[in-house]
Protein backbone atom coordinates (compact mmCIF):
# COMPACT_ATOMS: atom_id res chain seq x y z
CA UNK A 1 0.00 0.00 0.00
CA UNK A 2 2.88 2.44 1.22
CA UNK A 3 4.64 1.76 -2.54
CA UNK A 4 1.16 2.49 -4.22
CA UNK A 5 0.45 5.82 -2.60
CA UNK A 6 4.57 6.56 -3.20
CA UNK A 7 3.88 6.27 -6.73
CA UNK A 8 0.52 8.02 -6.86
CA UNK A 9 2.68 11.08 -4.97
CA UNK A 10 5.31 10.62 -8.05
CA UNK A 11 2.88 10.60 -10.62
CA UNK A 12 1.38 14.05 -9.05
CA UNK A 13 4.93 15.19 -8.46
CA UNK A 14 5.12 15.08 -12.19
CA UNK A 15 2.25 16.42 -13.15
CA UNK A 16 3.00 19.44 -11.28
CA UNK A 17 6.54 19.75 -12.52
CA UNK A 18 5.77 19.86 -16.08
CA UNK A 19 2.35 21.02 -16.17
CA UNK A 20 1.45 19.66 -19.38
CA UNK A 21 -0.95 20.80 -21.83
CA UNK A 22 -3.89 18.54 -23.04
CA UNK A 23 -6.60 18.20 -25.98
CA UNK A 24 -8.82 16.26 -23.55
CA UNK A 25 -9.73 14.51 -20.38
CA UNK A 26 -9.27 11.47 -22.47
CA UNK A 27 -5.54 12.44 -22.97
CA UNK A 28 -4.96 13.65 -19.51
CA UNK A 29 -6.21 10.59 -18.17
CA UNK A 30 -3.45 8.98 -20.41
CA UNK A 31 -0.91 10.44 -19.39
CA UNK A 32 -1.59 10.30 -15.97
CA UNK A 33 -1.64 6.41 -16.34
CA UNK A 34 1.69 6.27 -18.35
CA UNK A 35 3.77 8.19 -15.80
CA UNK A 36 1.96 5.64 -13.12
CA UNK A 37 3.13 2.96 -15.07
CA UNK A 38 6.60 3.85 -15.82
CA UNK A 39 7.12 4.88 -12.05
CA UNK A 40 5.58 1.31 -10.55
CA UNK A 41 8.41 -0.42 -13.69
CA UNK A 42 11.08 1.73 -12.37
CA UNK A 43 10.61 0.62 -8.66
CA UNK A 44 9.84 -3.04 -10.24
CA UNK A 45 13.56 -2.72 -11.59
CA UNK A 46 14.75 -0.94 -8.83
CA UNK A 47 13.57 -3.51 -6.30
CA UNK A 48 14.78 -6.20 -8.04
CA UNK A 49 18.31 -5.32 -8.23
CA UNK A 50 18.49 -4.56 -4.41
CA UNK A 51 17.55 -7.97 -4.10
CA UNK A 52 20.20 -9.12 -5.45
CA UNK A 53 22.63 -7.61 -3.55
CA UNK A 54 25.79 -9.79 -3.20
CA UNK A 55 26.90 -7.98 -0.19
CA UNK A 56 23.39 -8.84 1.69
CA UNK A 57 23.64 -12.61 0.12
CA UNK A 58 27.17 -12.68 1.92
CA UNK A 59 26.10 -11.44 5.01
CA UNK A 60 23.21 -13.76 5.46
CA UNK A 61 24.96 -16.81 4.82
CA UNK A 62 27.06 -15.74 8.04
CA UNK A 63 25.16 -17.54 10.85
CA UNK A 64 26.75 -15.38 13.20
CA UNK A 65 24.68 -13.68 16.15
CA UNK A 66 26.71 -10.47 16.00
CA UNK A 67 26.94 -8.39 12.91
CA UNK A 68 28.76 -5.45 15.11
CA UNK A 69 31.69 -6.08 12.35
CA UNK A 70 29.84 -5.06 9.79
CA UNK A 71 29.18 -1.80 11.24
CA UNK A 72 33.18 -1.58 11.98
CA UNK A 73 33.86 -2.07 7.88
CA UNK A 74 31.50 0.80 7.58
CA UNK A 75 33.62 3.33 10.05
CA UNK A 76 36.44 2.47 7.32
CA UNK A 77 34.13 4.24 4.56
CA UNK A 78 34.44 7.65 3.76
CA UNK A 79 32.08 10.23 5.94
CA UNK A 80 29.28 11.21 2.24
CA UNK A 81 29.23 7.14 1.82
CA UNK A 82 28.92 6.38 5.66
CA UNK A 83 26.14 9.05 6.23
CA UNK A 84 24.33 7.42 3.02
CA UNK A 85 24.63 3.63 4.38
CA UNK A 86 23.44 4.27 7.80
CA UNK A 87 21.00 6.43 6.91
CA UNK A 88 19.68 3.54 4.03
CA UNK A 89 19.92 0.27 6.00
CA UNK A 90 20.09 1.79 9.54
CA UNK A 91 17.74 4.06 9.57
CA UNK A 92 15.42 2.67 6.69
CA UNK A 93 15.03 5.85 4.63
CA UNK A 94 14.76 5.66 0.87
CA UNK A 95 17.25 7.12 -1.84
CA UNK A 96 14.92 10.04 -2.16
CA UNK A 97 14.21 10.90 1.28
CA UNK A 98 18.31 10.51 2.22
CA UNK A 99 19.14 13.16 -0.95
CA UNK A 100 16.54 15.47 0.62
CA UNK A 101 18.26 14.97 4.41
CA UNK A 102 22.06 14.87 2.84
CA UNK A 103 21.21 17.91 0.31
CA UNK A 104 22.58 15.95 -2.55
CA UNK A 105 21.25 14.71 -5.83
CA UNK A 106 19.07 11.29 -5.46
CA UNK A 107 21.40 9.87 -8.07
CA UNK A 108 24.75 11.10 -5.92
CA UNK A 109 23.23 9.03 -2.84
CA UNK A 110 22.80 5.95 -5.13
CA UNK A 111 26.12 6.15 -6.82
CA UNK A 112 27.47 6.40 -3.07
CA UNK A 113 25.25 3.84 -2.00
CA UNK A 114 26.95 1.24 -4.59
CA UNK A 115 30.36 2.79 -4.27
CA UNK A 116 30.15 1.76 -0.29
CA UNK A 117 28.48 -1.66 -1.20
CA UNK A 118 31.33 -2.62 -2.99
CA UNK A 119 34.27 -0.81 -0.82
CA UNK A 120 32.56 -2.98 2.29
CA UNK A 121 32.48 -6.18 0.40
CA UNK A 122 36.29 -5.54 -0.32
CA UNK A 123 36.84 -4.97 3.31
CA UNK A 124 35.08 -7.68 4.45
CA UNK A 125 36.89 -10.51 2.40
CA UNK A 126 40.19 -9.05 3.68
CA UNK A 127 39.19 -8.90 7.00
CA UNK A 128 37.34 -12.67 7.08
CA UNK A 129 39.05 -14.33 4.41
CA UNK A 130 39.07 -18.20 5.12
Amino acid sequence: MSDAEEILQDTLVQFLKTSPVFDSQDHEKAWLLRVASNLCKNRLIYDRRRRADPLSETLAQEDRPDLSFVWEAVKALPVHQREVVHLFYHEGFATAEIARIVGRKESTVRSDLRRARLRLKEILKEGYVL
